[in-house]
């Protein structure tokens, strides 16, 4: 793992204005994820895990604060440069799968690809390669709510990793898998992590999370500790 930070968080804050006035999800958040580093973020619902992330990966632009990745002012730049950042180095794998209805199984996979210049022929192999790994050759021509929900899952992380991202958030990427298949892929996440791509996960299972180098735990929109 490099000693070298590639996301670095300074007095980062999220807030909602209510009638009441502001109600904060996340105070003061000061952070330092290297590269290369396996991240487990845990907490109970509503603390402010599921936020974090979606700034982390370049989603929520409403928050205050500064944030560096890889030597870049985030906080510094437009919405359409924080997006550029977000295909060119993000694998996000959501709570939801977030998988487009209208496409099957192998065009999901191609999505990720088509954002970052991919020839159609490198594609169309990187696709069926990964269709391969994760054991759903026979689904590629089926649409998401043709697969049970544990299928979506796994095609949802497929998509998050196919295209090599230097970062993968995954928020609860286990969720809705059975206990072997959940296993299966936190090794795939460590095998990926091994090799080099930088994991922040959010997790309420202790199993999994013991898979990162380190826990943060945030409650009621602070890290504790």
């Amino acid at each position: 793992m490099s000693l070298k930070p590639m996301i670095t968080l300074r007095n980062l804050e999220k807030s909602y204005q209510t009638k009441a006035g502001f109600t904060y999800v996340l105070r003061q958040i000061n952070l330092n994820i290297a590269a290369g580093e396996f991240l487990t973020i845990m907490g109970p619902s509503g603390a402010g895990k599921s936020t974090l992330l979606g700034i982390l990966g370049f989603y929520d632009h409403s928050w205050e604060g500064e944030f560096d990745f890889d030597g870049v002012a985030v906080h510094k730049l437009t919405a359409k440069e924080r997006a550029a950042l977000n295909k060119r180095h993000v694998g996000f794998v959501f709570q939801q799968f977030h998988l487009l209805d209208d496409l099957t199984v192998a065009e999901n996979l191609d999505i990720p690809l088509s954002y970052r210049d991919v020839k159609r022929s490198e594609r169309q192999a990187m696709v069926a390669d990964t269709l391969d790994r994760f054991g759903i050759v026979a689904k590629k021509d089926l649409y998401p709510n043709q697969l049970s929900g544990g299928q979506q899952q796994l095609v949802a992380v497929a998509r998050a990793i196919i295209a090599k991202p230097s970062l993968i958030l995954a928020d609860e990427p286990t969720g809705n898998l059975h206990t072997d298949q959940g296993r299966e892929i936190m090794d795939l996440f460590k095998r990926l992590n091994q090799a080099g791509t930088t994991i922040v996960q959010v997790t309420h299972n202790h199993d999994w999370a013991a898979y990162g180098h380190r826990i943060i735990r945030l409650k009621d929109g602070w890290m504790e500790g």
